[in-house]
């Protein structure tokens, strides 16, 4: 697998900026085939900082459902795989450069 294949995505939430901050620790959305080396190996060679350790998880898909105009709508979310990645200390990543 390619390394431009591995990651998706940076998570940004409230839980994910806390855990950036105190434990220096980012989440990615990554590919469900990524094993953790591939993984550590991605985020070493986009961001250019060493890795101390990763973390993986399988978030499950989530049923949806809304009251539209067109009636009662029903889907799913699809699940997907995160990432937690610790960074060595004293080192950063500047995930809102590209916004």
């Amino acid at each position: 697998m390619q390394l431009s294949e591995v990651l998706i995505k940076p998570i940004l939430t409230e839980k994910a900026n806390a855990q950036q901050e105190k434990l220096r620790r980012y989440a990615f959305k990554v590919n469900r085939k990524a094993n953790k080396l591939e993984i550590k190996k991605a985020v070493e060679g986009f961001y250019g900082i060493t890795v101390v350790e990763v973390n993986t998880s399988v978030v499950p898909a989530k049923s949806k459902s809304r009251f539209t105009k067109a009636g009662f709508v029903k889907g799913r979310k699809p699940a997907y795989k995160k990432a937690l990645v610790t960074i060595a200390e004293g080192e950063t990543i500047d995930l809102y450069s590209n916004i």
